[in-house]
């Protein structure tokens, strides 16, 4: 690999292969290394307010959350938050103004998620303090309603259609369930959740006219807890009434965007990869080329064909490899470099000031294997050129 050539253009190809397939190799490593950062930046926001583990009826909106299960769960020890949820439209208004928004009463457990803090943008995420019930408005209905936080005299009027109608009334305000409630603070999360407002459940419930039922069981469990061998279990006790789902499955279509894109720019790097790499097939054989005595000599001193062929096939893999472990440390010298420093920055008015990145050694171990398996092809395509006329070859010399 090392030894010096008649012709100084078979080094120079071989160093442009090996460079090729390092640079391929590093540009791969990095971007699916951002997307993993991106992935936990945006995730990391939808789980401030996602719990770990979220129980909804399979059919109809509500149910009792009163059985011996859920008393016994809401009581097990691993388990850190046991939140009942009741959630519906409603119409809201602030002076002059109104929008349809999702009412989400939440029990006093909701409130052990340490993260919710992260989210206000104004005021505090406070639902009940001396004054009473208050709400937190997401950022959409805030700006859409202009609700000051500061204003202590204005309230949020809240209107929900009563289960059974009024007969006969001139009024149409007789046929809605009026509440009003003070803003405490604005949360921010992502624009899905954006146009909500979260309530005290007593509040929710007497609103929606439900006493008993919620909409949903959200439970959060204590650290080392193993998450998917409880939803497993759960929902194997629960049966076919209820759907369980994990902060993947509530986030399931975002979790598909994130993975179509990141296998996107897997595939289209990968082509680009490839290119480099079949560079070396021109390498090899212009070194066939070059050392045509020498595979005389080989030969007539009893090598045999595969013997030949391996020593190409080596030298093929030994340049294309080399590239990619130098990509590969190239790859994670950004990485500590882009975490530490941030040098890469996102621009104003981002959620974050640099862009984020993300390690994980299983796209260390894809991008080798990719890289491996390419390597394989290129180099044993070349090799077979080696001793393709080798006869000829030994009637000439």
């Amino acid at each position: 690999m090392f030894a010096k050539k008649s012709t100084n253009a078979i080094n120079l190809i071989s160093g442009i292969s090996m460079v090729g397939v390092m640079v391929g190799s590093a540009a791969l490593i990095i971007i699916l290394s951002v997307f993993n950062g991106l992935e936990t930046v945006v995730l990391g926001m939808f789980d401030t307010i996602t719990p770990q583990i979220q129980i909804t009826p399979a059919k109809g909106k509500t149910f009792d959350p009163n059985t011996a299960y859920f008393s016994s769960l809401r009581q097990n020890k691993d388990v850190y938050a046991f939140s009942e949820v009741l959630q519906e439209n409603a119409l809201l208004k602030y002076n002059d103004k109104q929008a349809v928004g999702m009412v989400k009463g939440v029990s006093p457990d909701y409130l052990k998620n340490a993260k919710l803090d992260s989210t206000i943008k104004e005021g505090r995420f406070v639902l009940h303090n001396k004054s009473g019930d208050n709400a937190v408005i997401g950022t959409g209905l805030q700006s859409y309603l202009a609700v000051n936080t500061l204003d202590p005299f204005t309230e949020l009027e809240i209107y929900s259609p009563k289960k059974t109608m009024a007969v006969n009334s001139l009024n149409p305000t007789d046929d809605f369930i009026v509440k009003s409630i003070r803003v405490s603070g604005v949360f921010e999360v992502q624009q899905e959740f954006d146009s909500g407002i979260i309530v005290p459940l007593s509040f929710a419930r007497e609103l929606l006219d439900e006493s008993k039922n919620v909409s949903s069981i959200e439970i959060d469990f204590n650290p080392q807890v193993d998450i998917d061998q409880y939803k497993e279990d759960i929902a194997e006790k629960l049966g076919k009434d209820y759907v369980v789902q994990n902060r993947a499955e509530q986030n399931s279509s975002l979790h598909h965007i994130f993975n179509s894109e990141k296998s996107m720019v897997y595939i289209i790097l990968t082509f680009i990869l490839i290119i480099a790499i079949f560079n070396v097939v021109g390498s090899l054989t212009m070194l066939v080329i070059d050392k045509v005595k020498d595979i005389a000599i080989l030969s007539s001193l009893g090598a045999g064909r595969k013997l030949i062929k391996r020593i190409f096939l080596l030298e093929g893999m030994m340049i294309t490899m080399s590239g990619c472990v130098l990509g590969l440390v190239i790859g994670l010298l950004f990485y500590y470099v882009q975490h530490t420093y941030g040098l890469i920055k996102m621009g104003e008015g981002t959620l974050v000031s640099s862009y984020p990145i993300g390690l994980k050694w299983k796209d260390f171990i894809l991008v080798f294997v990719t890289v491996g398996i390419f390597s394989f092809l290129a180099s044993a395509l070349s090799s077979n050129l080696s001793v393709k006329k080798i006869d000829q070859i030994n009637q000439t010399i």
